[in-house]
Parts: structure tokens; C-alpha cells; sequence
């Protein structure tokens, strides 16, 4: 079947006519508030906001316009800028929902306590997961610091990891590296598998107080103590806020 626009397949596959798509390109801090500012523009309120942004370079990284490291800006600081763009959209749901989609291989990376590592955009070469790790280390550290800025108000924040899915996300890993894919692709997850987690933190009751954990199989798995550090995880936040440029009239979390 051949569609002409995202749209369409999106229709077609569930059968609901009441679908709007829109473009932003995360790793790029004007793309995403372009986006905000018309989703402001354009809706009342927000009750679910999931974050499935995901890009793994090779080995040689890039940086963007705004002098980022181009996969932790994808995967993590664009991410932070939305959820700030559109937080108070979200604290006009009856429950809000903030989804961070993340990985187990978090568990391969770290921040550090001085955050050194946080913009490598002077490091040429890199091991092919070795960013992607990291965003994903960021993004749980992100998760928590949230979910208790948001105590006391309707929304809640919660990470997951979906499993290994075939999404082609290591498509930009080179010869001979992505030969070591090959195989194991056979074992991956679909995306419809891979969404399991996903769909239930966004509709399941029983989460509805549940905020700042981490889910894997739908359900809450411990996580390493690295990735809990309360100290990093507020250094980490008030560093983003200054790399993603944040406005003094910008929604404050």
C-alpha cells in the first residue's frame, strides 16, 4: 500500500480520521519552539505528552547551529526545551502525562559530577553507542528531576525502556561495525511490540499516581544508583536550561 503522507497511514492503520501530524525536527532549538508556539496556537489543552525522539550516530559526531552535540540534541535537549515550551498545556489536563522514552543502555554511560560530558562537541570520534548511551543517561536523570518538580500538580513524568527494536535507529553505524547488527536483528522487537510500555503509561489507571520511575514490560524496574545522583541530576537540569536557551518569559518548571 502506498500512502502520500504520514497522515494517511496513520488514518489508515487506526481507523481514526481525528489525526493532525506535525513536523519538528528535535535537534534543532528553533524547529521546537516553531512547534510549541503552534501547538499554543492551536490546541486547548495537552493530556499526553511522549517523547520518542531517538538518533544514533557513527563515529563521528556532529554539532548543530545551536552548538550542540547533534544526538544528545536530538534525543535529550529538544526534548527538555518542549517540555518546558508546553508544560503549562499540560498542567491543564485533568492528568497529565509526560513519557520519556528511553533505553537500558543507559546503563553504559554516566554523567559526570562536573558535567564535562554533557556537550562533547569537541570529541571527533566516538565508540558507535557511546552518545546514545549517554542521551539515555540523560534522559532518566531529566525523568526524575521532573517528577519532583512536578510534585504537588496534575502531571506526572515516567521513563521506559521499550525493548530492542527493529526501527532501523543504527542505520548510521558504518562498515564493518554494522555487520555486527545484522544478526541480531533477527532477535529485535517490532515497533508494535515496542510500544507496549509506551501505550500503557499513557492510558493505564493504575499509573496514575506513579511518577519518576522507571518501566520495563510495563512494569517499574530498579535502575542503577549512578543514574539517581539528586545533586547531578539538578546540575544536569540548570545546564540544560542554559544550553537550550531558555527565555526569561519561557514556562518555567
Amino acid at each position: 500500500i502506498l500512502f502520500s503522507s504520514p497522515t494517511d497511514e496513520i488514518v489508515a492503520e487506526s481507523n481514526n480520521q481525528n489525526i493532525i501530524v506535525r513536523h519538528v525536527d528535535m535537534s534543532s532549538l528553533a524547529s521546537v519552539r516553531a512547534f510549541a508556539n503552534e501547538i499554543l496556537c492551536t490546541e486547548a489543552v495537552i493530556d499526553v505528552l511522549i517523547h520518542n525522539a531517538g538518533v544514533a550516530e557513527g563515529l563521528i559526531s556532529k554539532v548543530t547551529s545551536d552548538g550542540l552535540e547533534f544526538t544528545l540534541a536530538t534525543n535529550y535537549y529538544g526534548p527538555f526545551l518542549l517540555t518546558h515550551l508546553l508544560i503549562n498545556m499540560l498542567k491543564k489536563s485533568d492528568q497529565g502525562r509526560i513519557i520519556v522514552v528511553s533505553s537500558k543502555l543507559y546503563r553504559y554511560a554516566n554523567v559526570r559530577r562536573d558535567l564535562s560530558n554533557i556537550n562533547p562537541t569537541n570529541s571527533q570520534f566516538n565508540a558507535p553507542t557511546k552518545l546514545y548511551n549517554l542521551s539515555k543517561f540523560m534522559e532518566i536523570m531529566f525523568t526524575q528531576e521532573l517528577a519532583r518538580r512536578l510534585q504537588g500538580t496534575r502531571v506526572t513524568a515516567n521513563c521506559l525502556h521499550p525493548g530492542v527494536i527493529d526501527t532501523g535507529i543504527w542505520r548510521n553505524i558504518p562498515f564493518p561495525l554494522n555487520l555486527v547488527f545484522k544478526p541480531i536483528q533477527w532477535c529485535f522487537r517490532t515497533p508494535e511490540e515496542g510500544s507496549r510500555t509506551t501505550v500503557y503509561l499513557t492510558v493505564a489507571p493504575e499509573v496514575e499516581q506513579i511518577s519518576g520511575k522507571y518501566f520495563r514490560g510495563c512494569k517499574v524496574t530498579e535502575i542503577n544508583q549512578r543514574v539517581q545522583n539528586i545533586e547531578t541530576q539538578g546540575k544536569l537540569w540548570e545546564a540544560s536550561r542554559i544550553l537550550v536557551k531558555l527565555r526569561e518569559e519561557d514556562p518555567m518548571i
